[in-house]
């Protein structure tokens, strides 16, 4: 049996058992899937996935927008969550705009 190395990596917990029901139906065991995970890295040369990041203009364009669908009472928000989204997102745009 060849030699392994251990990996050590904190997730959530509802996250860990989630993704471990998900990996037990498919047959495989959290080593295996991480194994197949770090394999696939390997024979890519690159994450398995589409990774990326918005440009700083498509965040504030959103959060702007965001701001907008709060503020005008859209159905689907309590009182409580309007104002807290409101805050964090007026929050946010004011620090991209100060940059």
């Amino acid at each position: 049996m060849p030699k392994t190395a251990v990996i050590t990596a904190r997730v959530e917990p509802e996250l860990k058992k989630e993704a471990e029901e998900v990996i037990s139906q498919i047959g495989l065991t959290m080593s295996q899937a991480v194994t197949v995970y770090l394999r696939q890295i390997v024979n890519r040369r690159a994450i398995p996935f589409e990774l990326r990041a918005e440009r700083p203009e498509d965040s504030a364009q959103f959060l702007k927008s965001l701001a907008g669908i709060v503020n005008s009472g859209y159905s689907d928000t309590s009182e409580h969550a309007d104002e807290l989204v409101a805050e964090v997102i007026l929050q946010q745009y004011q620090r991209e705009e100060s940059t």
